[in-house]
């Protein structure tokens, strides 16, 4: 198995479409998923580097596993439901705590997913090859709904986490460019939002290959940690 030279890390709530986005990628489809159990994860190879992307579960019992995950991570995507704010809330109580382990220049993606569900709706995306909304889900569509988080909610997110890790505005990328909406099952954006930050990662991959950290994930000595609140807003 190549050796990963970098990782990104998907957290979030349950339900928010972790798993169908990650799936929606790699496998180029959108499947009945059911909820991850601890982690997964797949190898991306981009231009001459090889990219773990790891899927964690959302669910309370799993929680502490994240900051495992985070560890050394290039970049992490926090992932929300469009249609459920308490997703976004959760972000900053819950998941934005556990990467204190990343990678001090860490890169932090912030994502609506779902758009799909919404009135406003997603665009067909040419990354569906062909297929119709329909289809991409083996059903008929569910009515939709308003959106219940606007994209400057998200914005407003990505400063607090830049204030929270104090981190000056001038020094990493611009909210517009890391905060995104998705739908896992039309694949709108879906490339987009993995290309650009494959793309953004790479002088972290080149620093820690000269520093010699390691991307591969222990378990062995895992003790759930006592969950705390992150305080970003504190």
């Amino acid at each position: 198995m190549r050796k990963p030279d970098g990782k990104i890390v998907l957290l979030g709530d349950m339900n928010v479409g972790k798993t169908s986005l990650l799936q929606r990628y790699m496998e180029r489809r959108f499947p009945d998923t059911v909820s991850t159990v601890g982690g997964a994860f797949y190898l991306k190879q981009w231009r001459s580097y090889n990219i773990s992307i790891w899927d964690t579960a959302g669910r309370e019992q799993f929680h502490g596993l994240g900051s495992m995950y985070c560890r050394g991570a290039a970049a992490v995507i926090l992932t929300y439901d469009v249609n459920h704010p308490q997703s976004l809330v959760e972000l900053e109580d819950r998941f934005l705590g556990l990467t204190e382990t990343a990678s001090k220049d860490c890169l932090f993606a912030i994502v609506g997913n779902k758009v799909d569900l919404t009135e406003e709706g997603a665009l067909e995306s040419p990354e569906q090859e062909g297929c119709s909304p329909g289809k991409a889900g083996g059903g008929s569509a569910p009515p939709r709904v308003p959106k219940h988080v606007r994209p400057e909610d998200a914005v407003a997110l990505y400063k607090k986490i830049l204030k929270y890790k104090m981190l000056d505005e001038k020094d990493v990328p611009a909210a517009e460019q890391m905060c995104f909406e998705t739908s896992a099952k039309t694949g709108y954006n879906v490339d987009l939002l993995f290309e650009t930050l494959f793309d953004m990662v790479v002088p972290t991959i080149l620093r820690q290959r000269a520093e010699g950290l390691s991307q591969t994930v222990d378990i062995t000595g895992y003790k759930p940690p006592k969950r705390t609140r992150s305080e970003c807003c504190a």
